[in-house]
């Protein structure tokens, strides 16, 4: 017998989830019932496609020979349903992003909003990660879209979406704290800027602007946590600069958190939507990237006048 659909979306769960049970409460099934099925499955290929212990549930070599033919089955599957639903087939069942964290915090609470009220039957799903992560779960069929920075792979489309402006943050008692309106490179240049660890764009982009500043990029923190460069700043390390999103979203909750705004031609996080280009449903990804725009002005225009 040959594995079921459900069979293979089950094992794609457990491989992406690492464990039986977080797997399982994803898809809305019980434990016993999604064992049971990867258990046949395993019986009628003859193979075993995971090492079962007490602790943890792991790919064995054949289960992750096998892993990216099962995405590419479920993502096929997904785009023939697309076809057959006709032109809303995107926004009439669940819808998978990929986004950087500052787009998930701070975006697509306000995104989902809209694209719930304007399509119901729509389920969107959101997983956070570096833009290369994220392309590359795009890749294999485990994400329908991915909002991050620009690429020119050939095996995505993409449509512009907005560019983030960038804010700087410093400890109270540092000139940039005291200081009201924009801020230049030059006012810069004698203190170490703090970004996220490579990976994420946004630290090439600071990188750039360190240099041509005349400064360096901290590397006393690595990871992907604006907070944590946010408080790194606040204790003194150096000037963190922050993606628009986040630094107003921020300043908005706490009016005691003072960010002035960075000019330079090269201070800006370009954001963009991706999806396979192989995808059938490339008019309906354009429409999504429409609202989404729409979703940007709408915050655009609900900020105090002093960070326009």
């Amino acid at each position: 017998m040959r594995p079921t659909l459900r069979q293979i979306e089950y094992f794609v769960a457990v491989a992406d989830h690492g464990a039986f049970g977080t797997a399982a409460e994803a898809l809305a099934v019980s434990q016993p019932s999604l064992s049971k099925q990867l258990s046949t499955m395993e019986e009628e290929l003859g193979v075993r496609l995971f090492e079962r212990t007490s602790r943890r549930v792991a790919l064995t070599p054949t289960g992750r020979a096998v892993l990216a033919r099962a995405r590419l089955i479920l993502h096929e599957v997904r785009d023939f349903k697309a076809v057959a639903r006709g032109a809303m087939g995107l926004f009439a069942g669940r819808l998978s992003i990929g986004v950087l964290p500052s787009v998930g915090a701070y975006f697509m609470p306000i995104a989902n909003r809209r694209l719930h009220d304007l399509f119901p039957e729509l389920r969107l799903f959101v997983q956070e990660g570096t833009t290369r992560q994220l392309l590359d779960l795009l890749k294999v069929g485990t994400v329908d879209a991915v909002i991050g920075s620009p690429t020119n792979e050939p095996d995505f489309d993409s449509a512009f979406l907005f560019e983030e402006a960038l804010w700087v943050c410093a400890a109270s008692d540092d000139p940039i704290s005291r200081g009201d309106g924009p801020v230049t490179l030059a006012d810069l240049a004698n203190s170490p800027l703090l970004s996220l660890s490579a990976g994420f764009s946004m630290h090439d982009i600071v990188e750039r602007l360190a240099r041509a500043a005349g400064t360096y990029l901290s590397r006393d923190y690595q990871g992907g946590s604006l907070d944590a460069v946010r408080q790194m700043a606040v204790m003194g390390a150096g000037v963190a600069i922050l993606p628009s999103l986040y630094a107003l979203g921020e300043a908005v909750r706490d009016p005691g958190f003072k960010v002035r705004k960075l000019v330079h031609p090269e201070a800006v996080h370009p954001i963009a939507l991706h999806w396979r280009r192989s995808s059938p449903t490339a008019a309906e990804f354009r429409r999504l990237a429409a609202e989404l725009i729409v979703v940007k002005e709408e915050i655009r225009a609900t900020r105090d006048a002093r960070f326009r």
